[in-house]
């Protein structure tokens, strides 16, 4: 399962992160269904192809306002994808395995 991040640890996880690897954050509700649909195909690409290659966190938008506010979170399912502390590119709505692998792979 896929490492839950809060307000209180965003920052340091994410933007203060000392690991060279990308960094995919998905931002999530509970009741959204595409979201989970999203969560299912993250768990099967982090474990099967990424996890020593990215670091990928979960952040649920109900619960933790401020960095959803701070990156203008309006529609979920969202991915924001981070290299060096800084958003680098991001996808709203479900994504297919190949549009994660493209976007993580620009950043590796």
């Amino acid at each position: 399962m896929l490492q839950e991040i809060n307000d209180t640890n965003f920052n340091q996880l994410v933007i203060l992160s000392k690991s060279n690897k990308p960094i995919l954050v998905d931002f999530w509700a509970p009741w959204c269904a595409p979201c989970k649909s999203l969560s299912i195909l993250l768990e099967e690409i982090y474990t099967n192809e990424y996890k020593k290659k990215a670091l990928f966190f979960k952040l649920n938008v109900d619960d933790n306002p401020k960095y959803s506010d701070r990156y203008k979170i309006r529609s979920i399912p969202t991915m924001i994808f981070f290299k060096d502390g800084k958003k680098k590119d991001m996808h709203i709505g479900v994504a297919t395995k190949e549009d994660i692998r493209e976007k993580l792979n620009k950043l590796i």
